[in-house]
């Protein structure tokens, strides 16, 4: 395990901290800490797994199918996952059928603590001590923050939640916002790993939790530079110091 430095040795290397008021948020110690949140921070294969039990349960496998086809089409339209925009448009399709008022019940009220990966909060309170830990995500307007407000997530990073569209498209924003000399990413997909990676250079390292399904698909995986760490679990953030994080920058 790496030795921990302090924050001395961040400034002595990077120089003075800078402070921003207003819109921009002040950062003591200038590192940043990005996170996404599914399949990094919250096992969102298994919510989709449960999903799928309860539309095939509620609606028969025949409707349950036909919800993932408008799902997948509207993930390619949109470039998100968005559950219950697809589920609206499933209504579309049957305007009487009062069981979608169940299966929209059982999407808003899931109680995504219980999806919290093993040691993902512990991992959010050991950058904490070196820098500011921010959710970097993607999503729509409504599922995505309900899902980081319930699973506690929220609070646990203080308020200091940005959701995009595409995220990796945003990052002048997120610069604007939570400006740092360095910053750190963790992400359970390569290609935002690399796209990230492309923007900032060394100016960011990447972080690569090998959780999910896109995660494990070494081929999709084998298409992208590799990233500057992988971890097999995010709970492995916690075996590293600040200085190592930093120096793992390519």
């Amino acid at each position: 395990m790496s030795r921990r430095t302090g924050s001395g040795d961040f400034l002595a290397r990077y120089g003075k901290a800078f402070l921003f008021e207003g819109d921009r948020v002040s950062q003591s110690g200038n590192l940043v800490f990005l996170f996404d949140v599914d399949n990094t921070l919250i096992d969102n294969d298994r919510i989709a797994a449960d999903l799928k039990r309860h539309l095939k349960e509620k609606v028969g496998e025949p409707c349950e199918q036909r919800y993932w086809e408008i799902f997948e089409r509207l993930r390619t339209e949109l470039g998100y996952a968005d559950y219950l925009g697809a589920l609206q448009r499933y209504r579309v399709e049957r305007p009487r059928d009062p069981r979608l008022l169940e299966v929209s019940y059982f999407m808003v009220n899931y109680p995504f603590a219980n999806r919290l990966y093993p040691q993902s909060l512990d991992a959010v309170d050991h950058v904490r001590q070196m820098g500011r830990p921010v959710i970097l995500s993607d999503g729509d307007v409504v599922f995505q923050p309900r899902k980081v407000d319930r699973s506690g997530l929220y609070d646990t990073f203080e308020g200091h939640v940005l959701i995009y569209v595409h995220k990796e498209e945003q990052l002048e924003d997120v610069e604007a916002r939570y400006p740092a000399v360095h910053y750190v990413m963790v992400d359970d997909k390569v290609r935002l790993l690399t796209a990230i990676k492309k923007y900032w250079g060394k100016k960011v390292t990447t972080v690569f939790p090998r959780q999910g399904h896109y995660a494990l698909d070494e081929k999709l995986v084998a298409q992208y530079p590799e990233p500057d760490m992988t971890l097999e679990r995010i709970g492995e953030v916690q075996q590293y110091s600040q200085q190592a994080l930093i120096d793992a920058a390519q």
